[in-house]
């Protein structure tokens, strides 16, 4: 069954946020297990971010999560976020298009 993770942080430096995330895609490339993600800004409250991280199942996010790569950029993340980041794990019950 298909997952998302859904990570909600608010920060005032997203160009070091991406430059985290660019740094997490090299350094995990062949191993990562995150299928795709969606990026988003929050219109409502300012300065607060919302990925929406794809995975082939529950398993494999968890196997993503264990990377030494994804551990240590998570740590990295939460320094430049404004309070703890949240997070929403999700199974994906039914997708379609509209």
């Amino acid at each position: 069954m298909k997952f998302v993770q859904i990570l909600e942080f608010k920060t005032t430096n997203l160009d070091a946020m991406l430059e985290l995330d660019a740094k997490w895609r090299t350094a995990t490339e062949g191993k990562r297990t995150a299928t795709s993600v969606v990026k988003t800004l929050d219109r409502d409250r300012p300065e607060t971010y919302i990925w929406i991280i794809e995975f082939p199942s529950y398993e494999a996010a968890l196997k993503n999560n264990d990377l030494a790569a994804t551990q240590e950029i998570a740590r990295e993340m939460t320094k430049l976020a404004e309070g703890e980041p949240t997070f929403r794990n999700l199974d994906i019950m039914e997708e379609e298009d509209l």
